[in-house]
């Protein structure tokens, strides 16, 4: 694919600092860009590689003052990460429109319905009765059990598995090696010191523009449904458990774990490593710091909390100041005791 520097300052509601004919084809970092590259500046410290970059064109703030003289193109914009990552989705929509059609072998079953402009590719598997939409794009190896239902635009990556009932909504993306739907932690004690198991009858719910990371897991509920709400972006290698409900516009990164019939509210941030017990609940705008442990419901909203246990940020701070002084106020408590 090859654009103008002026169709694409045109898309990012630019304006055109020099050759607005020149022509790119590929995108790269400006430190490593050769001819025919588009990259941007947003960084202060990666400012230097401006005046000695290959790159054809840079997107670069509309705010910034040359320092010296630049060879490239310069598109400037408002925020140049930001217009960078919508030339990236472009890119990455441009190149997984281009994958159409049906690969073989593959399979589809009885009663399935799949809209217009898809694509299925080799060995992928759908069940029967299942609903996709149209633009649904389900690459290699992809298993969608029976009555799965999976909306417009939405795109299933390599070895996804979702189990059956599993509700998708649209302009979805699941990476490759996600499990959806798969049975909960559910196990019940015996006299006997054995563990019993408990059907796991109910489903996973994804709804609209929700990003699914690698490898991360999403239990169905005991009965009901686990729910993912619209605008969540879950990172890889995420464990949710059975009847969790994540709220709208939640991002949790990777290696966290959530435990069953736990509450997520709208708009929090769940950093990695994050532990997150059971049936307890978190308030709308929390953001939990990595490697935490929450124990109990965060009732207030807004808050930003660390540790394990996890507690305010700003206390927490102030703890491992006197933590790492621990060994100098024992040495000093001994010598008191000594002149006591």
């Amino acid at each position: 694919m090859e654009f103008t520097v002026q169709q694409i300052a045109d898309l990012l509601q630019g304006k055109v600092e020099g050759d607005n004919s020149v022509k790119v084809r590929t995108l790269a970092k400006i430190e490593e860009a050769q001819q025919g590259a588009l990259a941007f500046l947003s960084n202060p410290k990666y400012e230097a590689h401006l005046y000695s970059t290959n790159a054809s064109a840079i997107i670069v703030s509309e705010q910034l003052k040359l320092k010296g003289a630049v060879h490239a193109t310069l598109i400037r914009v408002e925020d140049p990460y930001s217009s960078f990552s919508t030339l990236l989705h472009y890119y990455q929509t441009a190149l997984l429109a281009s994958k159409t059609g049906v690969e073989e072998p593959c399979f589809i079953g009885q009663g399935s319905q799949i809209g217009e402009n898809h694509y299925r590719g080799a060995f992928s598997y759908i069940g029967n009765n299942c609903k996709i939409g149209e633009n649904v794009r389900i690459f290699p190896q992809a298993y969608i059990g029976d009555n799965v239902q999976i909306g417009d635009n939405t795109t299933i990556f390599a070895g996804v598995k979702l189990y059956a009932n599993t509700v998708v909504g649209s302009n979805c993306t699941i990476h490759s090696g996600a499990v959806i739907g798969s049975d909960g932690f559910g196990w019940a004690p015996q006299p006997d010191g054995s563990y019993k198991a408990v059907p796991q009858i109910g489903n996973v719910v994804l709804e609209d523009n929700i990003s699914i990371g690698a490898n991360t897991a999403i239990d169905c509920a005991t009965m009901g449904s686990t729910i993912i709400r619209k605008g969540s972006k879950i990172d890889n290698l995420v464990q949710i458990a059975h009847n969790v409900e994540v709220g709208q516009h939640t991002v949790i990164a990777s290696q966290s774990g959530i435990s069953g019939s736990t509450k997520v509210g709208d708009n929090c941030v769940i950093a990695g490593q994050v532990g997150i017990v059971g049936h307890i609940s978190i308030a709308n705008k929390t953001t939990i710091g990595a490697q935490s442990g929450v124990s109990k419901s965060v009732k207030q909203e807004g808050l930003i909390i660390q540790g394990s246990p996890a507690f305010d940020y700003k206390q927490n701070l102030r703890a491992m100041t006197v933590f790492r002084k621990l060994p100098e106020l024992q040495r000093d408590l001994e010598l008191l005791k000594g002149k006591v």
